[in-house]
């Protein structure tokens, strides 16, 4: 069907509301409009859904809603029976506009599929909802949430039994039932009320709440450096409008943080996220409330979370004084030096013990880990493939089994411990308040705590360059830019001899296929390019290392420039 007969399909039959009529008619004149709404089904990829939230087959909306958790409720009755029709899919949803609605869709198109659906009674984070599934024995889990992303987006991912998100062979299932799916107005609904007296739509009590809670809080690894220090140690905190909020302030003044002051302006949940361009944490800007607000008492960290709260942004004093955030290669490999170090001095690592990491991210953590005797490997980027690893760990019933310590990406992304199957803030950022009230008993700051890292281990620095490029051409400029640096012989880079190209469509080191090159220089720096797989973005990765901080600061900066002609060409 061509777009302007499926946008003529949406206006004419009587399946769709008045209020979508209303808002695809105000765009009648808009051929180009109506094209990038309907020139193809919003794709449902291999994390599900992501869109701008509006009117049409390629927006996300309460009808394409209805078209993914129709193809995750064909996906169970095929491959689950009634035993994963009993075992239910538990919902969860952020801050977002549409959210709640959004999550409401899901429940009914499952339950009048014969599909038990848990939803809980407002917002919940991520990593609740991944340790929900497993905690419930839920068949199948689903988040409405478009993490970071600008407001006008939202979106929709799937959780398999493990708790992690759905392993590519699933997704791939899942997605064949989906685009099975051309007649929308063949979806069945339900009332939700008569869901609920069926008990086909549970409301979920505190009970998973409280669980996770206690989960988080047992990662806690220095109890009498809290017990000591917490009161002391001024946090600022903020949830950036979103699902935060709660669990981290709560799971902060158990463990025994005292001194913790929330951000006012940005507390509540607000779907226009309106003090911030964008709700994301690795975006120095949404810190400017916090940052103020720490310069009238001196506060000693700030923290903030994303609104699904996978994601946590740190904010310290550099050797300046001034507040500075700290990247996500830099926490993590703090958070790596610190977990593993307690671990060895309370005598508590495991046997076989690994921390787990993506490609794209820093090489200093897996340093720091090796210093230890602790196994670093590598998956590709997204978290999900971290969760399989705490699987695969668990499952391996032999030997040589590794233990899973803590998983970790460069965009923000932290898990300690096993209670979830995806990056959690929550946990991060206790374990974040703890490390920092570990150093003050040293008299450092976190970031000299980072300084000294450097010192000990090298200097490291790593940076991300994204070319946004939107809409049907900014796709297919995407393509282009791929395909010339896969099929161009590239020599050198900034003067640098490239020793090997890793092209991870050929399933490098036993890893899936993925869209993504990787540049191995003579010296040890590398760059990583890959499509976004959840924004119309180009990224582009950076790492350099040296043993001094000048040196990776030239080496960075020259890398990027000569990378950036290079594209410019293209």
């Amino acid at each position: 069907m061509s777009y302007k007969a499926a946008y003529e399909a949406w206006l004419n039959s009587p399946y769709f509301d008045e209020d979508t009529k209303v808002e695809l008619l105000g765009i009648k004149n808009d051929d180009k409009e109506i094209q990038e709404r309907f020139y193809k089904n919003l794709e449902f990829g291999t994390g599900g859904l992501r869109g701008i939230i509006g009117a049409g087959t390629n927006r996300i909306n309460i009808y394409t809603v209805r078209r993914a958790t129709l193809g995750v409720a064909n996906y169970i009755i095929n491959n689950m029976g009634q035993n994963g029709r009993d075992k239910g899919v538990v919902i969860a949803h952020d801050s977002r506009y549409m959210s709640r609605e959004f999550c409401i869709e899901v429940s009914k198109t499952l339950a009048v599929y014969g599909i038990k659906a848990y939803i809980f009674d407002d917002l919940r984070t991520t990593p609740i909802l991944s340790f929900a599934l497993r905690y419930l024995n839920c068949a199948m889990g689903i988040v409405i949430t478009a993490s970071h992303n600008p407001k006008e987006y939202n979106g929709y991912k799937v959780y398999g039994p493990d708790g992690g998100q759905v392993c590519i062979d699933m997704a791939n299932s899942i997605i064949d039932e989906v685009n099975k799916i051309d007649d929308y107005s063949t979806i069945k609904t339900i009332d939700f009320d008569e869901a609920v007296k069926n008990n086909l739509i549970v409301n979920l009590d505190s009970k998973v709440d409280i669980a996770f809670k206690e989960a988080v809080k047992s990662q806690i690894l220095r109890q009498d450096i809290i017990d000591e220090y917490g009161k002391d140690l001024k946090v600022i905190f903020t949830p950036i409008h979103g699902t935060g909020n709660i669990p981290v302030r709560e799971v902060l003044k158990e463990a025994g943080f005292k001194n913790v002051e929330v951000v006012k302006e940005q507390e509540m949940p607000d779907c226009n996220f309106s003090t911030v361009q964008y709700p994301n944490p690795e975006e120095k800007s949404v810190f400017n409330i916090a940052i103020e607000m720490a310069k009238q008492d001196g506060t000693d960290l700030i923290i903030g979370t994303d609104p699904d709260c996978d994601r946590v942004g740190v904010v310290v004093k550099n050797a300046n004084g001034e507040y500075t955030v700290l990247n996500g290669n830099q926490v993590g490999s703090l958070l790596v030096r610190y977990v593993i170090e307690s671990l060895v001095e309370k005598n508590k690592l495991p046997k076989n013990p690994a921390i787990v990491k993506t490609i794209v991210t820093s090489e200093l953590g897996g340093k720091i880990a090796k210093h230890y005797g602790v196994d670093c490997l590598d998956t590709l980027t997204g978290f999900k493939f971290i969760g399989e690893k705490i699987n695969e760990f668990e499952n391996d019933k032999s030997e040589d089994a590794k233990s899973f310590i803590m998983g970790y990406e460069e965009s923000y992304g932290y898990l300690v411990g096993t209670h979830a199957r995806d990056k959690d803030g929550v946990v991060a950022a206790l374990l974040i308040c703890e490390m920092a009230a570990y150093y003050m008993s040293k008299n450092l700051s976190l970031y000299e705590g980072l300084v000294d890292t450097y010192n000990k281990f090298g200097y490291y620095k790593e940076d991300l360059k994204s070319i946004t490029l939107k809409g049907i051409e900014g796709i297919e400029k995407i393509k282009e830019i791929m395909n010339h640096f896969r099929n161009t012989n590239i020599e050198s880079i900034s003067d640098i001899k490239v020793l090997k190209i890793l092209d991870y469509n050929n399933c490098v080191d036993d890893l899936p296929k993925s869209d993504v090159l990787k540049f191995i220089l003579e010296d040890g720096s590398w760059i990583a390019v890959r499509p976004s797989g959840t924004e119309p973005k180009i990224k582009f990765y950076f790492g350099v290392n040296s043993d001094n901080e000048e040196e990776v600061e030239s080496k960075l900066s020259k890398l990027m420039s000569s990378m950036t002609e290079k594209v410019n060409s293209i």
